[in-house]
């Protein structure tokens, strides 16, 4: 009998079309031998939605006329067992599936945080990726670099603040970019794909680039910029209990940007981008695979991402980006994509593991996953609301003290 995997794209983040790549790109990766293949598209508003429609890209060309032709579904689990309903049928519709596992291909704000993740705990169904608590430290750069620093792992040096202490606290914020030096990078803490981003070489263009990327989230972060710098990436394959590191890959290089632009990630010089005209999501970013490094450069890369793997408590499949400074070979930990584009399954290709294959894996970590957490305890039975004082408002026998 074959699994029915739903597969969740699109989302509100700004990072919605990416999504819909990797997603597609992941629904023909399942082999459908074993799989039944359920598709459900996030809207921008939130609203979640499943038709045959949805397994044709051409139909995304608008996003409006597609979603009047798809039917809204909700989730629910009804005697242990998660169905995908109609949100508006009547009493005896029918369910269009069941779900055995949900992988979630939804990059960044209310997708890749944990939002989606602890939606699919509450319906207890397996799940690949990362739980809620490792998705969230994921996307948020400001706790991610908090585990890091604390795991003894290399950052930059780096500092946060609120978007809107711009004004109250200016001189402050200025004399520590000063104390770093210019030029610097400033990131919003929890977007994606270089959304936000911005490079600053004087006060001047640091209050400039300060105003765009706090229009993008509430924390601004600030870091002090790597030059000449070396990207380099490696993706993890596994859980806390085993992993394993890709290939590693050098991004951007020969790009006269300073950092690599969301048009560089997603529509660059990649030879796929170049044969269809089309965007194949990360894949079409130009890329060297294998990264260019020595032996040891690369042994101490794959190291490091294991390392950061587990101290995020991380599951499923991630990419781990690094920076290398080109003169002295110092590497930093960058950021951590715990649902990355196109599932990086371009680096496992170059160990021998297929895309499908890689499926397989996401989905066999996720039931090995759901049945861990069925032997685990989360509850246990009391008599406290027996012996619960009604009429005690404080200080009460049944008060939390």
């Amino acid at each position: 009998m074959k699994l029915k995997i739903a597969v969740f794209f699109g989302g509100e983040s700004v990072e919605h079309e990416v999504s819909i790549i990797s997603g597609h790109q992941a629904m023909a990766a399942l082999d459908k031998s074993k799989y039944d293949v359920i598709p459900v598209y996030i809207s921008k508003d939130r609203k979640f939605y499943c038709s045959p429609l949805l397994e044709d890209m051409k139909n995304y060309t608008d996003l409006n006329v597609l979603v009047r032709k798809c039917t809204q579904v909700v989730l629910v689990n009804e005697d242990n067992q998660v169905l995908i309903k109609p949100a508006k049928g009547g009493l005896f519709q029918k369910p269009v599936s069941s779900v055995d596992v949900a992988i979630p291909v939804v990059h960044g704000t209310n997708g890749e945080d944990g939002t989606l993740q602890g939606f699919l705990e509450m319906l207890k169904v397996p799940y690949a990726g990362c739980n809620v608590v490792a998705a969230a430290i994921g996307q948020d750069k400001v706790l991610q670099k908090y585990a890091l620093a604390g795991s003894g792992l290399p950052v930059t040096d780096w500092f946060w603040c609120y978007g809107s202490e711009m004004e109250e606290k200016k001189q402050e914020i200025l004399d520590q970019v000063h104390r770093f030096g210019y030029p610097v990078i400033l990131k919003p803490a929890c977007t994606g794909s270089s959304v936000g981003i911005n490079v600053a070489h004087n006060d001047e263009e640091y209050w400039k680039g300060f105003e765009d990327t706090a229009t993008f989230d509430f924390k601004v972060i600030t870091e002090q910029m790597v030059k000449p710098l070396r990207e380099i990436n490696c993706s993890v394959l596994g859980d806390s209990f085993h992993a394993q590191a890709s290939v590693l890959e050098e991004v951007g290089k020969g790009i006269q940007n300073e950092l690599l632009t969301y048009k560089d990630k997603y529509q660059g010089g990649g030879k796929s981008a170049k044969q269809s005209g089309a965007s194949k999501g990360m894949a079409s970013t130009t890329r060297i695979v294998p990264a260019p490094l020595s032996e040891e450069q690369t042994k101490t890369i794959k190291d490091l991402a294991l390392k950061t793997f587990k101290a995020l408590g991380s599951s499923g499949v991630a990419r781990i980006d690094f920076m290398m400074n080109g003169d002295t070979g110092r590497i930093y930990v960058n950021e951590i994509n715990t649902i990355p584009g196109s599932l990086a399954f371009y680096l496992w290709q170059e160990e021998g593991v297929s895309f499908s294959e890689l499926m397989d894996r996401l989905i066999k970590l996720a039931l090995d996953r759901q049945r861990r957490q069925s032997k685990m305890t989360f509850s246990y039975d009391t008599n406290l609301l027996a012996t619960y004082n009604a009429g005690g408002v404080k200080g009460g026998k049944g008060a939390k003290r």
